[in-house]
């Protein structure tokens, strides 16, 4: 995924479900959604331990979500990754962004013949930075 693509998708791209999100601030999923909630995107916790996360609803699943869901953000196991893709295919999100650690590779193909972005093994936080020290990202409403 270029530099391009990547900026598209957080550029246009503005309702983030986060499979995995913990409540632990001590958590790197914790941490970066606090900082892409402060930055204007919309986090829906998902992940069944939990009942609130950042002041939010968390849901059991992606299925569960009663709106559009544009990123599936994955902070999962790369053998739980498959599961995800598949209910983010169900529920036509636009996006599958595996986080570091998360990365899948079949799961990856599977979402893309599907006609989703994937994204395998990058920080959603870390390519915002980057980016946005190389040109302000804004993200559309």
């Amino acid at each position: 995924m270029n530099d391009e693509q990547i900026r598209k998708i957080l550029e246009e791209n503005r309702v983030i479900a986060s499979v995995g999100l913990s409540s632990n601030p001590e958590r790197p999923s914790y941490g970066v959604c606090s900082f892409l909630r402060l930055k204007g995107y919309r986090i829906i916790p998902v992940n069944p331990n939990e009942t609130q996360v950042l002041g939010e609803r968390s849901y059991p699943d992606l299925l569960s979500i009663p709106e559009k869901v544009d990123i599936v953000q994955v902070f999962r196991r790369p053998e739980a990754v498959p599961q995800v893709v598949d209910d983010a295919i169900a529920i036509g999100a636009k996006v599958v962004w595996m986080q570091d650690g998360a990365g899948n590779l079949e799961a990856a193909r599977r979402a893309e013949e599907a006609g989703l972005m994937a994204v395998v093994d990058d920080c959603l936080l870390r390519e915002y930075r980057r980016l946005d020290a190389e040109k302000s990202i804004t993200v559309k409403s």
